[in-house]
């Protein structure tokens, strides 16, 4: 059986429900194609610790981080090896995708979500 991870800042309660109104585009198709109806339950935009996720598996303990160009900034690309470094201390795996892989890539980005999720499912069952 899995743990619910459900540590967070309150303060993101608001925001985070902000943010599921007001999807981009690419979370729009990634959310409403694949993961609204997908097999294992996803969470939106899910406050864990003081962050705020794009999507959250709490079955598999993935977290899918979806990057537009503001993430390829010298500071941006900081913060997210630093949140990804916190999620991981919590043995949460992120994945990572450009938005521009949700437009020209979506297959493979279907796949590797499918392959993670697997894995990451078969391994908790091993523990």
């Amino acid at each position: 059986m899995y743990k619910k991870f459900t540590e967070y800042n309150k303060e993101n309660k608001n925001i985070s429900k902000a943010l599921r109104k007001n999807m981009n585009e690419e979370e729009r198709i990634l959310w409403f194609d694949l993961l609204k109806n997908y097999p294992v339950k996803f969470y939106r935009q899910r406050p864990i610790g003081n962050y705020i996720t794009d999507f959250y598996c709490s079955k598999a303990k993935i977290v899918i981080e979806l990057d537009g160009s503001q993430h390829y900034t010298e500071e941006n690309i900081s913060k997210d090896e630093e949140r990804s470094r916190y999620l991981s201390s919590l043995g949460i795996k992120v994945l990572r995708f450009d938005n521009s892989d949700i437009h020209k890539h979506f297959d493979w980005v279907h796949a590797v979500i499918d392959n993670e999720i697997l894995k990451e499912i078969q391994n908790k069952k091993d523990e």
